[in-house]
């Protein structure tokens, strides 16, 4: 079971998460635990103060440093009661690495930790001491600003969850999603499903046929499609063996 940790001063954002959907299960099934962590808890003072107006002037406000350490102290704490001595603390920013389902992957196959702490940023960001002394890294999922790194911090656990041994239905579903080594970084095949027509479009016929070799090779050829319509950039520097060439070849005649 793997533990999962996370920040924030909104945990009400997060109810959604544990109540529907992958994560859910996940958690529902004894495969993954996740903690909830409210900033506010920690905060300075009567008025449990979690932010302060920046040195140097400027708009806005940042989180402050201690509220944020104790949290993060409380979580790890919380983490090794429940079976994580090795915790990996993440802190979402629009600065951070940009987070891939490669990311995803490599992460999940790291076994130097066994629980993942997700700091979700506020306001205009975070004091830099508090980055510098107790996170181990950042993560961005775009080039885009956010209110907070609670959407980030959703996305990050769902990507994560899903990889886990037994979180989704079918133990498949995982390796043929967009992006995985199965499909070598290429885009998902096109599916289908009843009826056989719809509005005049018909299901392909290899589709209907029962013919695996065939499908398979229909899968690879739709999947390179929709990645050279879509996203032509992740073409570059793929490298085809011989059965993928001579299914591209052989595309046209494919129904």
């Amino acid at each position: 079971m793997q533990w999962f940790g996370v920040v924030t001063l909104f945990p009400a954002m997060f109810d959604a998460l544990v109540s529907e959907g992958v994560v859910a299960r996940a958690i529902s099934q004894q495969l993954a635990m996740l903690d909830i962590i409210n900033l506010r808890d920690f905060g300075v003072g009567n008025y449990r103060r979690v932010d302060e107006r920046p040195f140097g002037g400027g708009p806005g406000m940042v989180l402050m440093a201690e509220p944020l350490q104790a949290a993060i102290v409380h979580a790890k704490q919380r983490a090794k009661q429940r079976g994580a001595s090795r915790v990996k603390t993440v802190l979402l920013s629009p600065q951070g690495k940009p987070w891939s389902h490669a990311a995803a992957s490599a992460w999940q196959a790291d076994t130097s930790y066994d629980g993942l702490l997700l700091i979700c940023g506020r306001y205009e960001g975070v004091d830099q001491r508090l980055i510098n002394q107790c996170v181990d890294g950042e993560v961005s999922i775009g080039d885009y600003v956010l209110s907070g790194g609670e959407l980030p911090a959703m996305v990050v656990l769902d990507s994560l969850v899903r990889l886990i041994d037994g979180a989704l239905g079918d133990a498949q579903s995982a390796q043929q999603d967009s992006f995985s080594a199965h499909l070598q970084g290429l885009l998902d095949t096109s599916h289908y499903t009843k009826p056989v027509e719809f509005n005049g479009e018909a299901v392909p016929k290899v589709l209907l046929g029962g013919n695996h070799a065939a499908i398979q090779a229909w899968r690879f050829v739709s999947s390179y499609r929709n990645t050279a319509h879509k996203r032509p950039d992740l073409l570059q520097g793929l490298q085809l063996n011989t059965q993928q060439i001579k299914w591209l070849h052989n595309a046209n005649q494919m129904q």
